[in-house]
């Protein structure tokens, strides 16, 4: 099991499918912006779901969590079953995050990396992706590292997807 942690346009998605591509063995992935599509209309928004706040801040609540949770146990339950996993995450919580993770993922090998991106470079992208609010990629550039623990971290700022899988790859062994 891979999980990749990082901000908001740091490229955690291009790196996902890069990894898919250069590993040998069939990888599902599984990202967090899937679950937020999954969610149902009255949980995008203040009452207890996920909410994208204008300056690109995002909040959530314990609707959002009891999901999040569930997920993030059927993702373990994949993983259980003999599929390889990469998870593409965004730890608005930083540690505590991982720690849900760490939880729901007990007993299985899991490599932690790092995806980081300079604010600059990660807001640009964000502007010419045209998916998310502006702000929210600096915002989160930092954020999402406070606290978690890392086996590895790459930086795409200015080293290429391709690149990055290939040394997430070679850390597998």
């Amino acid at each position: 099991m891979i999980i990749l942690n990082g901000g908001s346009s740091a490229g955690k998605s291009g790196i996902v499918r890069c990894l898919q591509a250069v590993l040998p063995d069939p990888w599902l992935a599984f990202g967090i912006d899937s679950l937020v599509d999954a969610l149902p209309p009255k949980l995008r928004g203040p009452d207890g779901g996920i909410e994208f706040a204008a300056d690109g801040g995002v909040h959530v609540g314990s609707g959002f969590r009891a999901l999040e949770t569930a997920w993030m146990r059927g993702v373990a339950a994949t993983a259980r079953a003999g599929a390889k996993v990469v998870v593409d995450d965004v730890f608005l919580g930083g540690a505590a995050s991982q720690q849900r993770w760490r939880d729901a993922l007990d007993g299985l090998a899991v490599l932690w990396v790092g995806v980081r991106c300079e604010p600059a470079v990660a807001a640009g992208r964000e502007i010419a992706r045209g998916d998310r609010a502006e702000g929210m990629a600096a915002s989160q550039a930092a954020l999402v590292h406070e606290g978690v623990s890392y086996d590895l971290e790459v930086d795409t700022t200015s080293t290429e997807s391709l690149e990055c899988a290939r040394t997430i790859a070679a850390r597998l062994g």
